[in-house]
């Protein structure tokens, strides 16, 4: 396990002042659990079913129209094989980097059981109003699951920024809470916010980080025309990224300003 990720926040700071790059966060595709309303946390031997299977060749035929610079997964079987699928889809060599920054959050006692029993717990309700509280029995707490995520992300996506330019692109496969702490951070909500946020399988979100805010570009995104994202074309007035918001809404995504 790469250990960067676990610098303090005045160094992690001075690394990722300058990134820009912008990555594109995939939730895995459908398991036998999640059909079954079951918690399955870290389990091993967790794989995509027939329907998690066709959301996985879904999502990376959206993401083809796009060229990225790198996909980065969660090391759990799901997430490898909904990455998998995305770097088949990009028609190159590249191979799927594993970052355990990424990976699914530690449930401890919770891993395995059904969320119908779970929802009965006094726990339960902590989880849902005051999330950053939460230390699951013998697990992990989601304050140390978004840290540890924004983290990595962050580094990844400076990485990507420093050896591909400013408009690159990258994936970052995950999982639901995960995703949903990322992009609570993103959006500069508390963490006890973060289950006002839905991330389904196989659905994209969009980040772009700046040196002084990030834009999240879509969220929970099934179908929207991806090829927006695409890097401007070179030319003498190439389009600077800003961490200014456009006043009245600007003109979208994949516009080049006057």
């Amino acid at each position: 396990m790469d250990v960067r990720h676990q610098r303090g926040d005045q160094q992690l700071w001075r690394v990722y002042a300058g990134s820009v790059a912008t990555v594109v966060l995939v939730r895995h595709g459908r398991t036998p659990a999640n059909h079954d309303g079951v918690l399955a946390g870290r389990t091993p031997g967790m794989h995509l079913d027939d329907v998690g299977r066709g959301q996985a060749e879904a999502v990376a035929q959206r993401l083809a129209v796009l060229t990225l610079a790198r996909v980065v997964a969660s090391p759990l079987e799901r997430t490898v094989e909904t990455a998998r699928s995305i770097v088949r889809s990009q028609n190159s060599s590249m191979r799927v980097r594993r970052d355990r920054g990424l990976l699914e959050c530690g449930y401890g006692e919770w891993t395995g059981r059904p969320l119908k029993e779970l929802a009965k717990e006094p726990l339960w309700r902590t989880v849902q109003a005051h999330p950053s509280a939460v230390l699951f029995p013998g697990g992990e707490s989601l304050a140390d699951v978004q840290h540890r995520a924004v983290a990595t992300v962050r580094r990844h996506d400076a990485d990507v920024q420093a050896e591909h330019g400013p408009h690159s692109l990258w994936a970052a496969v995950s999982h639901g809470d995960v995703i949903k702490a990322v992009v609570a951070d993103a959006l500069g909500l508390h963490l006890d916010q973060f289950q006002r946020i839905v991330a389904d399988p196989c659905s994209v979100t969009v980040i772009r980080y700046t040196p002084q805010r990030p834009f999240v570009l879509h969220l929970n995104d099934h179908g929207t025309d991806l090829s927006r994202l695409r890097p401007p074309k070179r030319t003498r007035r190439a389009r600077k990224l800003s961490s200014d918001a456009a006043v009245g809404g600007g003109a979208g995504v994949g516009t080049t300003s006057a």
